[in-house]
């Protein structure tokens, strides 16, 4: 399992396309897949954060919440687009982070990528949570219905 910054210099072209599906929308969006208590899926919209350093997001209060302190295992996956079915998964453990100075650079870029839309920073409830990357693929595809989509896979040693 690696970081984010680790992906990016092992795997730059795969980490550019991701970073580009993820934030297609022109802030972070994706579907956080976690593991409920009793083993099961729970899956959740949510806004992931990119930086040099790490894939990041701030979690509401919620079951998902919960479920990342409990058991770090996620996938995450891109928004569907418009015009095509292109997709990036990841997928790994998630662990909280608790350092004031990232926090808040962090409560920071969330609002500054939100400025059109006046969203304050996160609040203190709100708990920042850092994705480490076991797994990646990238899908391109030439419009909806593509018979013979292009994945690249890629999986940490």
């Amino acid at each position: 399992m690696i970081s984010w910054s680790d992906f990016n210099t092992r795997q730059p072209e795969l980490a550019r396309s991701g970073a580009g599906l993820l934030y297609h929308f022109g802030v972070g969006l994706a579907f956080l897949a976690t593991v409920r208590a009793d083993g099961g899926p729970r899956l959740h919209p949510m806004c992931p954060l990119l930086t040099d350093t790490g894939l990041y997001a701030f979690i509401v209060p919620s079951p998902k919440q919960r479920d990342l302190h409990r058991d770090g295992r996620y996938a995450m996956h891109s928004f569907p687009l418009e015009d095509n079915e292109d997709a990036f998964y990841l997928s790994g453990v998630a662990s909280h982070v608790s350092h004031r100075q990232t926090r808040e650079r962090l409560a920071r870029q969330f609002a500054d990528e939100r400025s059109d839309f006046a969203v304050p920073p996160p609040d203190e409830e709100q708990h920042l949570f850092e994705f480490q990357v076991q797994a990646a693929m990238l899908t391109r595809t030439t419009g909806h219905g593509d018979p013979r989509p292009q994945h690249t896979i890629w999986r940490s040693a």
